[in-house]
């Protein structure tokens, strides 16, 4: 089969068009070579960006109707959406964050009704969307309330290392209260379905992080192991969930318990992906599981101070690529 792979690139004066280009134009491996890209995005923008780049950019039609078709070396498959104002490197514009939430709705429409069989997110900027007017606190959750589903999951992955989050962007003060027996159970079922069924992976095993050093310790330095992870657990393996732990991040992460796992569930963000983006620097990526669709992302920024300076590494919107091609063909295994 042809994937055909949806691709916003998200903020219009970050690295996301320099990135578009980029994908385009550089060699491609033999899965993306297979694949349809269509970049959903303003076509001047793009021509914009790779007249600076010196490259010679096809922007080709696209037409949901027809079959997919492979997208050549030096072309983009097209769905055009345009810019509310123009955009310059590096220096934000309000106007535009009604462009960007305009592409990651037609995103979310053409999956839902299955015009794509996956997405792959570049960069946004949630504070200059948030400041004209319209409230958005990241992709996850928007694509969440497209899809019209209570709870997904972050999951970034680098080479064999995933780790999900049971909590996300709040603050370190606010995790504690923010971690119920309830939530991790349904934190852990979607990690836990979503590794037999998108990954294909038959028992998956989830190494689950203490929230305190030592994992609490014994209660001496915190008792929401034994008060709420650890009857989160019990009540899960009754089911029959792998599950191991909690045990002290600072063990869990080390090679012999990582090679006992299939993913880790850390309990705040930088518990886990300080460890993640270590191992796989510019290699990582960010998969939302919970949807009902296929979607990966780059890990990534906007980069606003390397804009159109030509300079930005693709490496993680290349293994975005990969992924979301194999979780596709994984599906019509």
């Amino acid at each position: 089969m042809t994937p055909r792979i949806a691709f916003t690139p998200g903020e219009p004066a970050g690295i996301g068009p320099e990135l578009a280009v980029k994908l385009a134009c550089s060699g491609r491996s033999p899965d993306i070579a297979r694949a349809q890209i269509v970049a959903i995005a303003d076509p001047e923008l793009l021509q914009q960006e790779a007249a600076r780049q010196g490259k010679q950019l096809q922007l080709l039609p696209f037409d949901p109707a027809q079959p997919a078709e492979a997208t050549p070396t030096g072309a983009l498959h097209l769905l055009p959406v345009s810019l509310t104002a123009p955009a310059t490197p590096g220096q934000l514009n309000t106007a535009n964050g009604a462009y960007v939430l305009e592409t990651l709705q037609r995103a979310a429409d053409g999956c839902r009704d299955r015009t794509f069989d996956a997405l792959v997110t570049g960069p946004v900027h949630k504070g200059v969307i948030n400041q004209s007017g319209v409230p958005f606190s990241g992709h996850t959750e928007f694509f969440a309330e497209q899809a019209g589903v209570e709870k997904v999951v972050m999951m970034l992955a680098a080479d064999d290392l995933r780790v999900a989050l049971a909590t996300t962007h709040i603050p370190l003060k606010e995790v504690s209260s923010a971690i119920s027996a309830e939530s991790l159970q349904q934190i852990l079922t979607i990690l836990y379905r979503s590794l037999q069924t998108q990954f294909r992976i038959e028992n998956p095993r989830i190494g689950v992080c203490g929230l305190n050093p030592h994992a609490g310790e014994g209660g001496h330095l915190g008792r929401e192991e034994i008060e709420v992870i650890e009857p989160a657990l019990d009540t899960l393996r009754a089911l029959g969930m792998h599950l191991i732990g909690p045990l002290p991040a600072d063990t869990l992460f080390t090679p012999p318990q990582l090679a006992r796992c299939d993913a880790v569930l850390a309990m705040y963000h930088d518990q886990g992906l300080p460890v993640l983006k270590f191992k796989g620097f510019g290699r990582a990526i960010n998969i939302t599981l919970g949807l009902p669709f296929i979607r990966t992302s780059v890990d990534h920024g906007t980069a606003l101070n390397i804009a159109g300076q030509g300079i930005a590494d693709t490496g993680s919107l290349i293994a975005a690529m990969h992924q979301a091609i194999e979780l596709v063909q994984l599906r019509h295994c």
